[in-house]
C-alpha cells in the first residue's frame, strides 16, 4: 500500500523538480555539438556505468532474475530512458526547452488513470479535477502546434515531447509494480536496458562520437551523471515509497524551472502563452494535491 510521503520523500521531489527543469537546458546546449541519439545514447549509458559502479562499491549483487522480473525491467527501461531521452532529444531540436519542460505536465494526468486501473492509487474526484485543469494548461501549450500538424517539423517535435511524457507517466506505474528489488539495482538496471538499445541505433545513425568542444561535452557529461544516473535513483526510491501519483508533484515543479533556465541561460524568448500554461497548472497543483500539502504543512 502507498504510504503518507515524509520529509524526505517532500526532499526528493523539490531536488527532482530542481534537476529535471534544468536537464532541458543541458540537452538544448548538448545538442550544439552532437545529434539526438547521439545525446540520448550518451547520457543513458554514463548513467548506466554510473549506477554498475555504485553497486560495486556498495557491494550489491545481481537479484535473482526471473521471467517477471526481466520483463519489469526491460519495459521500465525503455519507458523510462531509451524512448523518452531521444524523443525529448529529438524534439527540442525544434522546440525551445522551455516547451519541452512544460510538456512534462501532461504526465499527471495521463498516471492518474494508468494509476487507479493498473495500480493501488485510486482516482478521486478532487484530484481528477485539479489534474484536468493541468491539463488545459498543457492544451493551451500545444494548441497552436496541434492546428499545423503536417506544415514543418514543429508540431512532430512538440508531439515528440508529449510523447515523452506519456512514457515517464507509464513506467512510473509499472515501476510502482515492479516485483521487490533494491533501488539502485533496479535503476542500473534500467539504465542498462537503455544503453544496449540505444548504442547499436547510434552507431548505425550518427557514428562514433567525438569530443566536441568543452560546452557539449561538458554537458553530455553532466546528462549522464546529474538528471540521469543520480536522478533515476532518486525517482524510483520515491515511487517506491511515496507512489507514483505523488511522484506526479515534480511535474509541476519542472515547467517552472525549465522556463527560468530557458530565458535566464538560453535566452529564450517565451509567449504568453507558456506563462497562461503555466499558471493553470500550478492552480491545478494546488487543487490536486491540497490535503497531502495541508497535513505535510500543519504536521498531521
Amino acid at each position: 500500500m502507498v504510504q503518507q510521503p515524509d520529509h524526505r520523500d517532500w526532499s526528493g521531489i523539490a531536488a527532482l523538480g530542481l534537476i529535471w527543469g534544468a536537464t532541458f537546458m543541458v540537452v538544448a546546449i548538448a545538442l550544439e555539438g552532437y545529434g539526438p541519439i547521439t545525446v540520448a545514447t550518451a547520457r543513458t549509458t554514463l548513467g548506466a556505468v554510473t549506477l554498475l559502479m555504485l553497486m560495486r562499491i556498495t557491494r550489491r549483487k545481481m537479484p535473482a532474475m526471473s521471467a517477471q522480473l526481466w520483463w519489469f525491467v526491460t519495459v521500465i527501461g525503455v519507458l523510462s530512458t531509451a524512448l523518452p531521452f531521444v524523443l525529448l532529444s529529438w524534439g527540442q531540436q525544434y522546440v525551445p526547452s522551455a516547451f519541452a519542460g512544460l510538456s512534462m505536465a501532461a504526465v499527471p494526468l495521463m498516471v492518474l488513470p494508468l494509476a487507479h486501473f493498473f495500480s493501488d492509487e485510486p482516482m478521486y474526484v478532487r484530484r481528477l479535477v485539479g489534474v484536468s485543469l493541468g491539463f488545459s494548461g498543457a492544451l493551451v501549450l500545444i494548441g497552436p502546434g496541434l492546428a499545423q500538424l503536417g506544415q514543418g517539423a514543429e508540431p512532430l517535435a512538440q508531439l515528440a515531447c508529449i510523447g515523452a511524457a506519456f512514457c515517464y507517466a507509464s513506467s512510473s506505474v509499472i515501476t510502482r509494480r515492479c516485483p521487490p528489488i533494491d533501488p539502485i539495482t533496479l535503476s542500473a538496471l534500467t539504465l542498462v536496458v537503455g544503453a544496449v538499445i540505444l548504442l547499436p541505433i547510434m552507431l548505425m545513425t550518427e557514428g562514433t562520437p567525438t569530443w566536441q568542444g568543452t560546452r557539449s561535452g561538458l554537458a553530455i557529461i553532466i546528462l549522464g551523471l546529474i538528471p540521469t544516473a543520480f536522478a533515476t535513483l532518486l525517482r524510483v526510491s520515491i515511487i517506491r515509497s511515496a507512489g507514483s501519483v505523488f511522484m506526479t508533484l515534480v511535474n509541476y515543479q519542472v515547467p517552472i524551472w525549465s522556463m527560468v533556465f530557458g530565458a535566464w541561460i538560453l535566452s529564450e524568448a517565451l509567449p504568453l502563452r507558456f506563462y497562461i500554461a503555466l499558471l493553470m497548472i500550478l492552480t491545478g497543483l494546488a487543487i490536486s494535491q491540497w490535503f497531502s500539502l495541508r497535513k505535510m504543512l500543519i504536521g498531521r
